[in-house]
């Protein structure tokens, strides 16, 4: 129960094991379908980050030297939102819904009704690793299933103090979690889940589905990509760069929803650079390695990896490191290649390069040559500009004239499609990813004089009424809902 002594767990295969049966047994208990457990440990989960949010701001500052203003509206704001949201509607989202009838069903209660789908592994992502283990995890529990959360080791402080903390705010039994390196993540995998949710990188993802798929396992897979930023010559330069470097250098660039790559025109470029450059110093002062409001590298695997892409075309402004800080300044990439390995890799960040292009008509094409991206944003006075670029790309998400905010929104959906992941999360998307859909018909037997018509031998005439009966009205005058 909420409140015990929490256990301190490494990982061990058979500790994996035990996790997962008591897990399961929880679920067999049925205790967390009812409606009034949930809501209690979603209040739980508000109560948690209202308790210890002073403990989440210290611990991201000693992993990712997060500022805490950042920790609080990224992290702490986002979870509580989404908890407080899914209190605010989880009654409704278990009703069942009435579905339209025919003539043949008009004496019959029909409905859908959202079940739990069993045991859900969520594997959490390091770059924001309160929100990307939290806001999953909140729509598993809506949703009234088990939970066995992965939590990230790249940030050790955050995953130490949410191994502490949420075994002392939510049910024990029913929400589990386990910390290990990837092999063990692989050896995890090997069991039977009833869904697995990963936010991460595109090899890990291939390998969670491949995985899960020996299961026949649902998977959601949230996996970044090279999300593009078309800045138009109608919009405003200035407000442009400052939701662009906002966007992307907030949390050092470590956001999968952050524009990967700008497309402009040549006669705006030097313009847009001029304007970034402005925002950076505004936003972190002459040495940004001094500013409490700038973050680092979370691990010294990923300050490698983003520091090779400094040799990628040619560096603009910015460009200084410290692998003892794990700090890259806040960069602008100019003349690199498309077969660039920045241009390749999600960047994960604070690296940042621009193409320009002759026409919106291009910068589509140049959009549309890649993998579908997790988000595409667009900077443009001219709505027709808007709406060509939405109507002829495709992403997980859209977004003109600003970056990132959409994931503030608790009533859209977060995903991607294609090689950006499967499925969608975020508010009542994520009750229903973490739901089955069960289809079910109450009949009445008092129409056997309509329904008889349906038995063998058959007859023509039978046939013409079966059809009748079971069509539905193109004015839906006889359809109605009960």
């Amino acid at each position: 129960m909420a409140g015990e002594s929490p256990i301190r767990k490494s990982f061990t295969s058979s500790l994996c094991e035990e996790i997962l049966k008591n897990s399961q047994e929880a679920f067999s208990s049925g205790r967390t379908k009812s409606y009034p457990f949930r809501l209690k440990q979603l209040q739980a989960m508000v109560n948690l980050l209202d308790k210890h949010e002073l403990e989440f701001v210290a611990a991201l500052e000693k992993d990712m030297h997060k500022p805490k203003f950042e920790t609080i509206l990224s992290e702490i704001t986002t979870v509580r939102n989404e908890a407080i949201y899914a209190m605010n509607n989880l009654e409704q989202w278990m009703t069942p819904e009435p579905i339209q009838k025919s003539m043949t069903s008009f004496l019959d209660s029909c409905f859908v009704k959202k079940e739990p789908v069993g045991v859900v592994l969520i594997i959490g992502g390091w770059s924001l690793p309160v929100q990307l283990c939290l806001i999953p995890m909140i729509g598993a529990m809506a949703a009234g299933n088990t939970v066995v959360l992965k939590l990230s080791e790249t940030c050790s402080h955050t995953a130490d103090l949410l191994q502490t903390l949420l075994p002392l705010h939510l049910d024990n039994n029913c929400y589990q979690l386990v910390c290990g390196e990837h092999t063990e993540l692989l050896e995890i995998l090997e069991h039977k889940f009833d869904h697995v949710f990963y936010i991460g990188d595109h090899v890990t993802g291939k390998q969670v589905m491949q995985a899960a798929a020996k299961h026949m396992t649902p998977v959601t897979l949230v996996l970044g990509g090279k999300n593009p930023c078309y800045v138009d010559k109608s919009c405003d330069l200035a407000v442009t760069a400052r939701r662009i470097a906002w966007a992307r250098f907030i949390n050092a660039g470590q956001n999968s929803l952050a524009p990967e790559y700008i497309l402009c025109h040549l006669d705006i470029r030097d313009a847009l650079i001029h304007e970034l450059q402005m925002c950076i110093h505004e936003f972190y002062g002459e040495n940004p390695q001094e500013s409490q409001n700038y973050g680092r590298m979370a691990s010294v695997d990923q300050y490698r990896r983003v520091k090779d892409f400094l040799l990628c075309g040619q560096v603009v402004f910015g460009g200084q490191t410290d692998e003892n800080d794990r700090y890259i300044a806040p960069t602008v990439l100019i003349d690199v290649k498309e077969s660039d390995p920045v241009m390749k890799d999600e960047i994960l960040g604070p690296v940042l390069p621009i193409f320009t292009v002759e026409s919106l008509e291009k910068a589509i094409q140049f959009i549309n040559k890649r993998e579908r991206p997790l988000a595409i944003y667009v900077f443009s006075h001219n709505p027709q500009v808007i709406s060509e670029v939405l109507d002829n790309t495709c992403s997980g998400s859209f977004c003109s004239n600003d970056s990132m905010v959409q994931s503030l929104y608790t009533r859209l959906p977060c995903g991607g499609v294609g090689n950006s992941g499967v499925g969608i999360y975020g508010g009542k998307f994520s009750f229903d990813a973490f739901s089955h859909s069960r289809a079910c018909l109450l009949r009445n037997t008092a129409i056997e004089c309509v329904t008889y018509l349906r038995y063998p031998p058959y007859a023509e005439k039978q046939l013409r009424l079966m059809q009748w009966a079971t069509s539905i009205s193109r004015t839906n005058k006889w359809c109605h809902i009960l």
